[in-house]
This record gives structure tokens, sequence and C-alpha cells, in this order.
């Protein structure tokens, strides 16, 4: 009873409040995106609003029970939590059901459980436990190695589903890496070239060449020109040309032709307002015709007449837009902003290692989800089919997060234990 009584006392309730406004905003929306007449009670369960107000009441049951659980239990058994969410991975792909091109989904009768959803807090689990054991180190290879293995199998199989964006996400985890002592020339290494791949695709090759050899003589005539200088300096070019003529190759040869499709659109190479660029083309309209204030809440009219496909999952975002307006988005993006903040300022103030590390994946994919889905309805990112933590409709989802966020939260409740 005391141990209760202590555990509600050290509860991080603003972060409580925060995912519960998120959860109740999320509801709100999804209700209005799938608005029917016939159907308005908001409590009606056969709508799918209906079936989100039962998955916020599972999930807080999940929170409930997994603050109840002791704190070391998620240290304890991180690599078997892993193991576990592996194995599902692969079972997924034996006997998984395929839904939207994606074979990543079993079907339970009318429920749909997506492992690769829940592989995203059993990964940030495993990093947080290899990154805290005693002896290793991001200063090492074999400890950057194994690390990336962590990661990389995961994602993998998520990628086999054909599942690119949930896949994507584990790149968040260079954030976690980075402030555990991986080197800020990976990272900057990782951004130049991802710059160099958008510039190769907008540009010419040769005039591209001829740059990095301008940049690289510059380079030479400002530094120290000793021998091991300037062999850096020439393999930097070698590998950055080479790059830049492997572009088009991976562009056409491993990327699926609807991403590709997806990526000449936002890059303004293609204009395709009937196929690719469609759901970003109505998305745009919807968020830009919320004005100030919004059209109030049931009266947008492109939420309305469904001009915007997945309006309450991946594109719930501009259902906000057009109806609560530049004012409403705010407040939801500001809410966002300061979850993040609150979970890497309770990240900072622990004891345990493995609770920080773990504190700073859930900021990590929190902010990926976040910045990506909302980047792809305004047409500033490549739509890759990820939800809005806490907002977007579905259950797996909606778990995920909750399990993900509470797991930080329970730890945080018993920092002065933990050591």
């Amino acid at each position: 009873m005391r141990e209760r009584q202590r555990i509600l006392q050290n509860i991080d309730w603003i972060t409580v409040l925060l995912f519960l406004l998120l959860v109740f905003i999320g509801w709100i929306n999804i209700y209005s995106a799938v608005y029917n007449e016939e159907h308005s009670n908001i409590f009606d369960f056969s709508q799918r609003y209906g079936k989100q107000l039962i998955w916020i009441f599972a999930a807080i049951g999940i929170a409930f029970i997994i603050m109840l659980i002791d704190a070391t239990f998620f240290t304890t058994f991180s690599y078997l939590i892993y193991s576990l969410s592996i194995l599902s991975l692969v079972a997924v792909l034996l006997i998984g059901t395929e839904i939207a091109g994606s074979k990543s989904w079993f079907q339970f009768g009318t429920i749909a459980i997506q492992p690769a959803e829940f592989a995203k807090f059993a990964t940030c689990l495993a990093i947080a436990k290899y990154l805290s054991t005693f002896n290793v180190s991001l200063s090492r290879f074999r400890s950057k190695i194994i690390a990336s293995i962590i990661i990389l199998l995961p994602a993998s199989l998520v990628l086999l589903q054909n599942d690119t964006g949930s896949a994507l996400v584990y790149a968040a985890f260079i954030l976690v890496l980075f402030r555990e002592g991986l080197t800020g020339n990976i990272l900057l290494i990782g951004l130049l070239l991802a710059f160099l791949f958008v510039v190769t695709l907008l540009s010419s090759k040769l005039l591209i060449i001829a740059l990095l050899v301008l940049t690289a003589l510059l380079m030479l005539y400002f530094m120290k020109r000793s021998k091991k200088n300037i062999i850096v300096l020439v393999s930097m070019l070698v590998i950055a040309s080479a790059f830049v003529f492997s572009v088009d190759y991976a562009f056409e040869n491993v990327l699926e032709p609807h991403h590709k499709k997806r990526i000449n659109v936002l890059l303004g190479k293609e204009m395709d307002l009937r196929g690719a660029g469609y759901n970003v083309h109505q998305s745009k309209i919807a968020i830009g015709s919320g004005g100030i204030a919004g059209k109030g809440f049931l009266n947008g009219t492109q939420t309305k007449y469904d001009f915007v496909p997945e309006q309450d999952t991946d594109f719930i975002f501009c259902t906000i837009g057009e109806e609560w307006g530049y004012l409403g988005s705010l407040v939801v993006i500001a809410l966002f902003i300061t979850l993040l903040l609150r979970i890497i300022m309770l990240a900072e103030r622990q004891r345990s290692n493995f609770s920080r590390i773990y504190g700073y994946g859930v900021a990590s994919i929190i902010f990926f989800h976040f910045m990506v889905n909302i980047g792809m309805t305004i047409g500033l990112l490549p739509v890759i089919g990820i939800p809005l933590p806490f907002i977007s409709y579905g259950g797996s989802s909606l778990w995920a997060f909750t399990i993900l966020l509470f797991i930080f939260i329970r730890q945080d409740a018993s920092r002065l234990e933990l050591l």
C-alpha cells in the first residue's frame, strides 16, 4: 500500500496530462473526420470513433497496469521483450494478413494488431539495456556494430513487410546514439548524404561533381596540407562522387514505384494531382482553408466530403487544420513540443543510465512521428504513411505509444531507487 502511494506521489502528472489531452484531441477529431449523420452519437461503437474510445480506455488500463509493475522488470526482461518482438515480426511475414499492400497485421476476427508498432518500444528497451551495460561505449567499434544490429534487425523485418514508413522510424535512434557518445561526424555525414541525394535528383551529375571538386580544392587551400589530410580529402571526394553516380540506380531499382512517384511530386519534378500528389494537394487545401480560427467543429468541407483519403489516420492533422485553423494547429504542435521537452527534461534527471537512454528513445520516436506526419500533410516531406502519436485512429498505434511513454513514466517514478 505504501509502495503504491509513493508511486502516485512521484508520478509526473504533467506528462500524464499531456498524454490525456492529446488522446482527447485525437478522439474528437476522429469523430469529426468520419462523422456520419446517421450515426451522430459519439459513443456509437459500430463507428471508428466508438472503437477508438474503447481503445483509449484499454490504453488507460494498460498505463495503469504498467504503473503497478516493478520498475526493475523492464530492465531485467528488456532482451526477452525484444526477442519476442522480433519473433512476432518474423511470424507476421509468414502468417500475417496483408492490408493496404503491407503484410504487417495479425487478424483476430474484426481486430487487427500490427507488431511493427510494438517493436519500437521493444527496440527502445533493448538499446537502453545494451548501452547502459558496464563496459559498453560507443567510442568502440564493437559497441557501434552491436547497437546498429539491435536497431537494424527489426527495421529490416519491417521493411520486408513492405512498410517503408515504419522501417524509417528506426532512423530516429541515431539521436539516442548521438546523446550517448556517438561522434557528431556520423550524424553530419548522414545529413550531407541525404542532401546530396536530393540535389542529385534535381541537378546534373557533372555539375555536382564539379562543385564537389571545387569545394575540395577550397578546403585544401585553407587546411594544413599534410599527407594525411590530403588522403582523407581525396577519399571523401571519391566516396561522394561514387555516391552521386549511385543515386539514380538506387532511386530506380531500390525504391518502390509509388515511393519514386511521391518523391518526384514532392521535389516538383512531376505534377500528379490525381495520383501520387492527390493526398497532399487536398490536405494543403484543407489546412489552408481553415484560416486563422478554422471553420468550426464538424464544419470542415474537405473533411465532410472525403476529399482527403486516410483523414482519420495518417492525414488527421488536415482535419485539425481545417476545423480548428492556425490557432488549433498551433495548440497541437505546442502540446507535442511541450511533451518532448518534458520527456528530455525527465530523462536528464534520471540516476539510472537505462532510464535516461530509454527516455531519449521515447522522445526520438515520438519526435520522428510528429515531425514526419505533420511534414507530409503540409507537403514538406514525402508521404510515408506513419500515424500522428496519440491522435491518429488505430488501436495498435495508440497502445504501442502508450506503452512506450508509460514505461518511462514508471521508470521516472522510481528514479530515486534505480541506479
